[in-house]
Protein backbone atom coordinates (compact mmCIF):
# COMPACT_ATOMS: atom_id res chain seq x y z
CA UNK A 1 0.00 0.00 0.00
CA UNK A 2 2.79 2.19 -0.69
CA UNK A 3 1.93 4.19 -3.60
CA UNK A 4 0.22 6.76 -4.33
CA UNK A 5 -1.96 8.96 -6.78
CA UNK A 6 -1.78 12.55 -7.04
CA UNK A 7 -4.98 13.02 -5.11
CA UNK A 8 -3.86 10.57 -2.26
CA UNK A 9 -0.55 12.60 -2.17
CA UNK A 10 -2.90 15.52 -1.59
CA UNK A 11 -4.91 14.54 0.81
CA UNK A 12 -1.53 13.75 2.71
CA UNK A 13 -0.73 16.93 3.24
CA UNK A 14 -3.57 18.37 5.41
CA UNK A 15 -3.81 17.81 9.36
CA UNK A 16 -6.79 15.17 9.78
CA UNK A 17 -9.78 15.46 12.06
CA UNK A 18 -11.40 12.23 12.57
CA UNK A 19 -15.44 11.89 13.06
CA UNK A 20 -16.50 8.39 14.55
CA UNK A 21 -20.04 7.11 14.98
CA UNK A 22 -21.14 5.28 17.77
CA UNK A 23 -23.81 2.67 17.55
CA UNK A 24 -22.11 -0.69 15.46
CA UNK A 25 -19.11 0.96 14.86
CA UNK A 26 -17.45 2.05 18.69
CA UNK A 27 -20.54 -0.46 20.54
CA UNK A 28 -20.01 -3.60 19.56
CA UNK A 29 -24.16 -3.45 18.48
CA UNK A 30 -27.24 -0.94 18.12
CA UNK A 31 -27.16 0.63 21.40
CA UNK A 32 -30.98 2.23 20.36
CA UNK A 33 -31.90 -0.98 18.95
CA UNK A 34 -31.01 -3.23 21.96
CA UNK A 35 -33.00 -0.49 24.15
CA UNK A 36 -36.31 -1.30 21.91
CA UNK A 37 -36.47 -4.50 22.09
CA UNK A 38 -35.99 -4.82 25.75
CA UNK A 39 -38.29 -1.64 26.55
CA UNK A 40 -39.89 -0.78 23.25
CA UNK A 41 -43.66 -0.09 22.95
CA UNK A 42 -46.03 -1.42 20.02
CA UNK A 43 -44.93 0.64 17.24
CA UNK A 44 -41.57 1.07 17.52
CA UNK A 45 -40.56 -1.45 14.25
CA UNK A 46 -43.61 0.33 12.45
CA UNK A 47 -41.28 3.72 12.68
CA UNK A 48 -38.52 1.75 12.07
CA UNK A 49 -39.94 0.30 8.67
CA UNK A 50 -41.04 3.85 7.48
CA UNK A 51 -37.98 4.92 8.00
CA UNK A 52 -35.78 2.35 6.73
CA UNK A 53 -38.56 2.94 3.09
CA UNK A 54 -37.70 6.35 3.12
CA UNK A 55 -40.87 8.05 3.94
CA UNK A 56 -39.87 9.46 7.43
CA UNK A 57 -36.45 10.89 8.50
CA UNK A 58 -33.89 9.41 11.75
CA UNK A 59 -35.08 12.65 13.23
CA UNK A 60 -38.77 11.37 13.49
CA UNK A 61 -37.82 7.87 13.85
CA UNK A 62 -35.58 8.40 16.43
CA UNK A 63 -38.32 10.67 18.27
CA UNK A 64 -41.46 8.55 18.25
CA UNK A 65 -39.10 5.58 19.57
CA UNK A 66 -37.61 6.82 22.04
CA UNK A 67 -41.44 7.94 23.29
CA UNK A 68 -41.85 4.80 22.70
CA UNK A 69 -39.76 3.32 25.62
CA UNK A 70 -41.19 2.16 28.88
CA UNK A 71 -38.05 1.81 31.49
CA UNK A 72 -37.01 3.38 34.61
CA UNK A 73 -33.20 5.05 34.93
CA UNK A 74 -32.20 1.54 36.64
CA UNK A 75 -33.34 -0.04 34.29
CA UNK A 76 -31.57 1.63 31.78
CA UNK A 77 -28.48 1.86 33.67
CA UNK A 78 -28.36 -1.84 34.08
CA UNK A 79 -29.13 -2.59 30.23
CA UNK A 80 -26.02 -0.36 29.29
CA UNK A 81 -23.80 -2.01 31.26
CA UNK A 82 -24.43 -4.96 29.88
CA UNK A 83 -23.36 -3.47 26.06
CA UNK A 84 -19.63 -3.41 25.21
CA UNK A 85 -17.46 -1.70 23.03
CA UNK A 86 -14.85 -2.27 20.48
CA UNK A 87 -11.82 -3.63 22.75
CA UNK A 88 -9.20 -2.18 20.24
CA UNK A 89 -11.49 1.28 20.76
CA UNK A 90 -9.42 2.85 23.66
CA UNK A 91 -5.78 1.94 21.75
CA UNK A 92 -7.10 3.89 18.89
CA UNK A 93 -7.61 6.97 20.39
CA UNK A 94 -4.38 6.88 22.45
CA UNK A 95 -2.69 6.62 18.52
CA UNK A 96 -4.59 9.15 17.52
CA UNK A 97 -3.88 11.43 19.86
CA UNK A 98 -0.30 10.46 19.75
CA UNK A 99 -0.15 11.52 16.08
CA UNK A 100 -2.35 14.78 17.28
CA UNK A 101 -5.28 14.01 15.01
CA UNK A 102 -8.61 14.85 16.72
CA UNK A 103 -11.35 12.40 17.35
CA UNK A 104 -15.01 13.48 17.70
CA UNK A 105 -17.74 11.41 18.21
CA UNK A 106 -20.59 12.33 16.05
CA UNK A 107 -23.81 9.93 16.42
CA UNK A 108 -27.11 10.02 15.50
CA UNK A 109 -27.50 8.03 19.02
CA UNK A 110 -27.95 8.92 22.59
CA UNK A 111 -25.15 11.37 24.84
CA UNK A 112 -26.72 9.38 27.46
CA UNK A 113 -26.07 6.21 26.86
CA UNK A 114 -22.50 6.85 25.04
CA UNK A 115 -21.37 8.61 28.01
CA UNK A 116 -22.47 5.73 30.41
CA UNK A 117 -20.60 3.36 27.83
CA UNK A 118 -17.44 5.20 27.21
CA UNK A 119 -16.40 5.73 31.21
CA UNK A 120 -16.15 2.76 31.70
CA UNK A 121 -13.08 2.83 29.94
CA UNK A 122 -12.21 6.43 31.04
CA UNK A 123 -12.99 8.06 27.68
CA UNK A 124 -15.62 10.06 28.59
CA UNK A 125 -13.89 13.10 27.35
CA UNK A 126 -14.00 12.86 23.89
CA UNK A 127 -15.52 15.35 21.63
CA UNK A 128 -19.50 14.09 21.07
CA UNK A 129 -22.39 15.39 19.41
CA UNK A 130 -25.28 13.08 19.98
CA UNK A 131 -29.14 13.10 20.47
CA UNK A 132 -30.28 14.31 23.95
CA UNK A 133 -32.05 11.64 25.93
CA UNK A 134 -34.19 13.13 28.84
CA UNK A 135 -36.69 11.94 31.52
CA UNK A 136 -40.29 12.44 30.22
CA UNK A 137 -43.69 14.21 31.93
CA UNK A 138 -44.36 10.58 33.42
CA UNK A 139 -43.21 7.59 35.26
CA UNK A 140 -40.50 5.45 32.81
CA UNK A 141 -41.27 7.72 30.25
CA UNK A 142 -38.46 9.51 27.57
CA UNK A 143 -38.16 12.15 25.07
CA UNK A 144 -35.47 13.51 22.74
CA UNK A 145 -34.30 16.60 21.93
CA UNK A 146 -31.98 17.22 18.71
CA UNK A 147 -29.80 20.03 19.48
CA UNK A 148 -27.45 19.26 16.38
CA UNK A 149 -30.36 19.20 13.60
CA UNK A 150 -29.27 21.15 10.81
CA UNK A 151 -32.01 22.65 8.52
CA UNK A 152 -32.28 20.62 5.23
CA UNK A 153 -31.37 17.66 7.14
CA UNK A 154 -33.73 15.36 8.43
CA UNK A 155 -31.33 13.73 10.87
CA UNK A 156 -31.06 14.13 14.40
CA UNK A 157 -27.36 14.87 13.98
CA UNK A 158 -26.19 16.75 10.57
CA UNK A 159 -22.93 14.71 10.09
CA UNK A 160 -22.64 16.36 6.98
CA UNK A 161 -22.63 20.25 8.98
CA UNK A 162 -20.18 18.47 11.47
CA UNK A 163 -17.62 17.50 8.51
CA UNK A 164 -18.27 20.78 6.79
CA UNK A 165 -17.17 22.49 9.86
CA UNK A 166 -13.67 20.43 9.76
CA UNK A 167 -13.05 21.49 6.41
CA UNK A 168 -13.73 25.54 7.26
CA UNK A 169 -10.84 24.81 9.03
CA UNK A 170 -8.53 23.18 6.68
CA UNK A 171 -8.20 20.09 7.90
CA UNK A 172 -9.32 17.00 5.99
CA UNK A 173 -11.77 14.02 7.61
CA UNK A 174 -11.77 10.79 8.04
CA UNK A 175 -15.20 9.08 8.83
CA UNK A 176 -15.03 5.84 10.55
CA UNK A 177 -18.90 4.10 10.51
CA UNK A 178 -20.96 1.18 9.70
CA UNK A 179 -24.44 2.14 8.32
CA UNK A 180 -27.04 4.25 6.64
CA UNK A 181 -26.56 7.31 9.11
CA UNK A 182 -23.13 7.63 7.74
CA UNK A 183 -24.53 7.28 3.92
CA UNK A 184 -24.31 10.72 3.59
CA UNK A 185 -21.80 12.45 5.28
CA UNK A 186 -19.53 10.00 3.30
CA UNK A 187 -19.76 11.65 0.40
CA UNK A 188 -18.41 14.43 2.09
CA UNK A 189 -15.61 13.39 3.50
CA UNK A 190 -11.85 12.79 2.20
CA UNK A 191 -11.06 9.02 3.86
CA UNK A 192 -13.60 6.51 4.76
CA UNK A 193 -12.96 3.31 7.06
CA UNK A 194 -16.02 1.50 6.41
CA UNK A 195 -18.05 -1.29 8.43
CA UNK A 196 -20.94 -3.57 6.84
CA UNK A 197 -23.34 -1.71 5.08
CA UNK A 198 -21.11 1.40 4.83
CA UNK A 199 -18.72 -0.71 2.71
CA UNK A 200 -20.76 -1.60 0.00
CA UNK A 201 -22.18 2.37 -0.30
CA UNK A 202 -18.57 3.33 -0.56
CA UNK A 203 -17.22 0.87 -3.10
CA UNK A 204 -21.02 1.47 -5.39
CA UNK A 205 -20.09 5.61 -4.94
CA UNK A 206 -16.74 5.14 -5.81
CA UNK A 207 -15.34 6.66 -2.83
CA UNK A 208 -11.77 6.34 -1.21
CA UNK A 209 -11.94 3.97 1.71
CA UNK A 210 -11.16 0.55 3.46
CA UNK A 211 -13.05 -2.13 4.82
CA UNK A 212 -12.18 -2.59 8.53
CA UNK A 213 -14.09 -5.48 10.78
CA UNK A 214 -13.03 -3.36 13.62
CA UNK A 215 -10.97 -1.05 15.39
CA UNK A 216 -7.94 -3.80 14.87
CA UNK A 217 -7.70 -2.45 11.59
CA UNK A 218 -8.01 1.45 11.77
CA UNK A 219 -5.18 1.16 14.28
CA UNK A 220 -3.07 -0.51 11.96
CA UNK A 221 -4.14 2.01 9.26
CA UNK A 222 -4.41 5.54 10.96
CA UNK A 223 -0.87 5.80 11.31
CA UNK A 224 -0.30 4.64 7.04
CA UNK A 225 -3.61 7.46 6.40
CA UNK A 226 -1.42 10.29 8.23
CA UNK A 227 1.64 9.36 6.52
CA UNK A 228 0.13 9.22 3.62
CA UNK A 229 1.23 5.44 3.08
CA UNK A 230 -2.20 4.36 2.71
CA UNK A 231 -4.24 3.54 -0.30
CA UNK A 232 -7.44 3.48 -0.89
CA UNK A 233 -9.79 0.62 -2.32
CA UNK A 234 -10.54 2.99 -5.39
CA UNK A 235 -6.96 3.55 -5.84
CA UNK A 236 -6.05 -0.09 -5.85
CA UNK A 237 -8.82 -1.31 -8.24
CA UNK A 238 -7.49 1.52 -11.15
CA UNK A 239 -4.65 0.05 -10.38
CA UNK A 240 -5.83 -3.69 -10.71
CA UNK A 241 -7.81 -2.64 -13.94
Amino acid sequence: MGHLDARDKAIALKNWTILCDFDGTISVEDVIDSLLDSFGQTGWRTLEHDWCAGRIGSRTCMTGQVALLDMSRDELNTHLDRLWIDRDFAAFVAEARSLNVPLHIVSDGVDYAIDRMLRRDGLDDLPLMANHLLPGPAARTWRLETPHQAPGCSAGVCKCAVAASARQRERRVLLIGDGASDFCVADRVDFVFAKNRLIEHCRTMGLPYLPINGFEDALAYLPQLVSGRLTSMRHMAALNA
